[in-house]
Parts: structure tokens; sequence; C-alpha cells
């Protein structure tokens, strides 16, 4: 009976798979534009794409956890993929997808409940917190691959557009949550590092970590850098502001389908 319960700790969810399916579903709807509007299929790609990251994301956290020690992980439902498990739902996905839907931030998520004293060695604790950003990041690169190689000839100009706002949120996620900021994952990666005094004088402001760093983004000077830091790596790897504003004017399917003009017009393509 242990044996079973064990393997069902580990089974994908229906809800996940449901998740994929999704996303499998408006790729196919974007890249054919099947759909009579093409912006309400991009949007369904980036969000569902979106979703599955942050699913990724904190699997990563959670698988790691329970090979470093943490054998609570899988009676808690993390290993199934299913969002709804999340000792958060709230921080882990709505509001992620809210404020993608709302400014196009890629804002980083969380909330695996972690038994960090079952734990031992300070390389584990770092490992754990690494985890998901490291899975933000590796997403992130599969979605830039393409522009980076140059494979996109005949790829149809809505997915390219929805490809690279994709990756746009999946860069930003991943520098975000490599802040060292209280509640964020970089912290989590130094934390075990710092002395026992430090961290006690740190504990207090952590659940306002991520209030704050969003904060600071709605300083324009501070809104700017960090957006021209993203343009910066994105242009790195042949994604253009031209390719993540025109797939973030398509994400927003209800202000109207926009008239693009097609790469070939410009020499872009």
């Amino acid at each position: 009976m242990a044996t079973q319960a064990t393997r069902g700790e580990g089974r994908v969810s229906p809800v996940f798979l449901a998740l994929v399916a999704i996303m499998a579903v408006s790729i196919w709807a974007v890249w054919t534009d099947f759909s009579a509007s093409p912006g309400f299929a991009v949007f369904l790609f980036v969000v569902s794409a979106w979703i599955v990251s942050l699913c990724l994301h904190e699997y990563a956290h959670a698988r790691t956890a329970h090979h470093g020690g943490d054998i609570t992980i899988g009676a808690k439902g993390y290993l199934t993929l299913n969002p709804l498990k999340y000792t958060h739902a709230l921080l882990s996905i709505v509001l992620p997808v809210v404020f993608v839907i709302m400014g196009g931030i890629g804002l980083p998520g969380g909330a695996v409940f972690i038994e960090r004293h079952r734990i031992r060695g300070r390389w584990k604790h770092s490992l754990i917190s690494a985890a998901g950003p490291l899975t933000n990041l590796v997403f992130a690169a599969v979605l830039c691959a393409p522009f980076w190689l140059g494979a996109l000839d005949g790829v149809p100009d809505n997915f390219r557009y929805a490809l690279a706002f994709l990756a746009l949120l999946e860069v930003t996620a991943t520098l975000l949550n490599l802040l060292p900021v209280p509640g964020l994952d970089g912290y989590g990666i130094i934390e075990p590092w710092l002395s026992p005094k430090v961290r006690r004088q740190v504990e207090p402001f952590a659940p306002f970590g991520l209030l704050a760093v969003f904060g600071f983004l709605w300083i324009p000077e501070v809104n700017h850098a960090f957006f021209d830091m993203i343009d910066t790596v994105l242009r790195a790897v042949g994604i253009t502001e031209w390719d993540t504003y025109w797939g973030q004017e398509l994400f927003r399917f209800w202000q109207g389908t926009p008239e693009i003009p097609p790469l070939n017009a410009l020499g872009l393509g």
C-alpha cells in the first residue's frame, strides 16, 4: 500500500495535462491562423504556456527539496504539477497571470511549503531556491533559440510575436526571481550563507519583498532601467522590440486586432 501511495504522489495531474492540451491547441490556432480572433489565440497560447512554466517552476523547487531530504513533499501533491495543490495558489498562479494581463510583467510566483528543517547542508538549501528560476531560464532559452539560431523562416508572423512576448515574460521572471530580496528565490539562494543574526533581522520583511519589488517597478526611472536591461538581453539573442511589442499588442485582444505590417515589407523577415 505504501508503495502504491508513493507512486500516486508523483502521477501527473489531469489539471496540468489539461493546461498542456490548451497550450497545444492554441499553438495550432496561432500557427494556422484558425481563430477568427488571432489575438485571442495568442492570448490563450501565452497564458497557458505561462501557467505551465509556473507549474514547472514550482515542481523544480519541490522535486529538488524531495531529493534533498523533505519526504513530505509527495504527500502534499507538489510532485503532480497540479497548481491547485500549491500552498498559495493566489500567489503562485493567479497574481502572476493578472500582472501579465495588466502590464506584461513576468511576475515570479511561488509557494510550495518546504520543511527546511528536514534538509541538511547549505548547498542543498541554495539549490532548492535556485531550481525554480533555473527552470524559467531553461524555458526562456527554448523560446529564444529559434531567434538566436535564425530558424524562423516560414514561421507565421503572429506565432513569432507570441514566442517573443512569452520569452520576454520568462526572462523578466528569471531576473526578478534572482533578485536578492527577502521572499524571492534570489534571497533564498544566499540565505543559508548568512549569519543567524542577519536572517532573524531580515525574516519579518520576507512577506513584503515581492510587493516592494513591484512598488519599485512603478517608479518610472526604475521601470525604464529594468526593461532596458530586458531589451538588451533579448536583442542579444535576436528578439527585437518590434517582436515583443506586437506580441503584446496581439495578446491584448480585447483592445481589438492591430494592423501589423508584414515583416518582409520592413526587411525584418
